[in-house]
């Protein structure tokens, strides 16, 4: 062939290869991540309390995928993200309290927001995403710091009722005087323009996580004449080892709560808050139905942690018990997931990062450690032998498969319940002699690497929340309980 033809035909392959690129990325789906701060398992759909209102969260779920057994990688806001967003286990990056300022010990290039990113896509983001104050908002396209309007200062209809971290009340106003409203928004906003190249829209709600504050109207869905208390055994933790204890008594805030006679009203105020923030979680899901995108996007929702509300006299989370770990969990995968679909296998947060970017068609970093899930999407009965496994603080994790949930803590002291037979995990199985075959097959599947915890940042912790410290006085308080 002439030089000059050859040429020509080259010129004229570089004018045709950028629509080509366009169009090879059109035909790439687009990713709907919603993440839901301390929102724990009282969702419609799993049916753990039948008080629970939210239509939106359930009609997702008869639109896709529902994981009944889904956990999370850490029962606390910072190292749960931090995980999840890096492929990392807590162990692997010693960040195991929301004071760990993660950014040190995991680059930049190592995470789920930045491969993406590099694989083609482009990257949005508004809300709580990462850990309050551990923000990087530098791998995002385009990012909305999270502003109320006017706050919710003088909104309080009546003075919130405070025990530790419950705080909870009435809001006068609208949705809007929250920053969920304004996060809601943002994603509304973006799903309505038009985009160049396939998206990841990251949507992080604040609420549930306390204070329990949100609008009236909240309220009254759940009247409190009406609540009822989750099931409870006052002798509950007298089979757990002094570790547990601990944990459960943690600062004394239930029998601040009993004592105040405001159990109901606690539960009442986290029922409005699910409520709210589910509202909230409807108007970008309308947003995607009328968009251009509704059937080329991936959607994802989920809580990056559990709460207790008095179970084994705990109340937040921090623990390794179902109601710390067991958490929400949505695919909805065009082409893939079936309408309605229930998938019961044992899954953790750890198979978010490779299970999006194979979805993506963006390669999986060797460093991840978790596993794709896209065979249970699949097939929500397709064979799966690995359990879910979370970790709170150095050394102390839980195994959970479909009928068991080991855990074991630093000292050794272990747990062992049945969940078939004891959902509400009320007796400890792990003293039983005729238990030990179970407990040492479950106990190979706890993690080798035990990194030290890293030092505390200024600034890290949230406001309410004593996940990372170790509370004297409720130690002093589970020595003497053992006694």
């Amino acid at each position: 062939m002439p030089l000059q033809h050859l040429l020509r035909s080259v010129a004229i392959l570089a004018l045709f290869a950028p629509s080509a690129a366009r169009a090879a990325a059109a035909t790439r789906p687009n990713v709907l991540f919603i993440m839901v701060d301390d929102l724990n398992h009282w969702v419609g759909y799993l049916g753990r309390n039948k008080q629970t209102i939210t239509p939106n969260m359930d009609r997702l779920s008869a639109a896709g995928m529902s994981f009944t057994r889904a956990n999370c990688a850490a029962p606390v806001c910072n190292p749960s993200r931090a995980a999840l967003f890096s492929g990392l286990r807590p162990g692997s990056t010693g960040v195991y309290g929301n004071a760990n300022d993660w950014r040190p010990v995991i680059a930049e290039d190592k995470t789920m927001i930045t491969t993406l990113r590099k694989g083609g896509y482009e990257m949005l983001g508004a809300g709580k995403l990462y850990h309050m104050g551990f923000d990087r908002r530098s791998e995002y396209d385009d990012y909305l710091k999270e502003e109320p309007a006017g706050g919710v200062r003088g909104q309080a209809i009546t003075k919130p009722e405070q025990f530790n971290q419950v705080i909870f009340a009435p809001l006068s106003g609208g949705d809007e005087v929250l920053p969920d409203w304004h996060t809601a928004r943002y994603g509304v906003e973006q799903l309505g323009r038009p985009h160049a190249k396939p998206f990841f829209l990251g949507i992080g709600f604040h609420k549930p996580h306390p204070p329990f504050m949100v609008p009236q109207k909240y309220f009254a869905m759940h009247p409190l004449e009406t609540i009822e208390l989750p099931p409870y055994r006052e002798n509950d933790i007298d089979d757990l080892p002094r570790e547990a204890v601990r944990k459960a008594i943690g600062q004394g805030t239930h029998e601040m709560i009993l004592k105040a006679g405001k159990w109901k009203a606690a539960v009442q105020s986290y029922l409005a808050t699910i409520s709210y923030v589910d509202g909230q979680i409807g108007r970008v899901l309308d947003a995607l139905e009328k968009s251009a995108y509704r059937d080329n996007t991936i959607v994802v929702l989920m809580g990056d942690n559990g709460w207790h509300f008095g179970e084994k006299n705990h109340w937040g989370k921090t623990t390794l018990w179902e109601e710390s770990t067991r958490v929400p969990l949505i695919w909805k995968v065009p082409g893939l997931t079936k309408p309605g679909s229930v998938c019961e296998r044992t899954v953790d947060f750890m198979s978010i990062y490779p299970t999006l970017t194979e979805l993506c068609g963006v390669p999986t970093p060797t460093h991840v450690q978790g596993v794709s899930i896209r065979p249970l999407l699949a097939n929500a009965q397709a064979p799966w032998s690995l359990p879910a496994i979370t970790t709170s603080q150095e050394g102390q994790h839980t195994v959970r498969t479909e009928r068991w949930r080991y855990i074991r803590y630093q000292d050794g002291g272990a747990e062992l319940y049945d969940e078939t037979a004891d959902p509400y995990e009320w007796v400890n199985l792990a003293g039983k002699k005729e238990f030990a075959g179970v407990i040492q097959e479950l106990a190979a599947f706890l993690p080798k690497e035990n990194k030290p915890t890293l030092r505390a940042s200024a600034g890290g912790a949230e406001e309410g929340e004593g996940a990372a410290r170790v509370d004297r006085a409720g130690a002093k308080k589970a020595r003497k309980a053992k006694q």
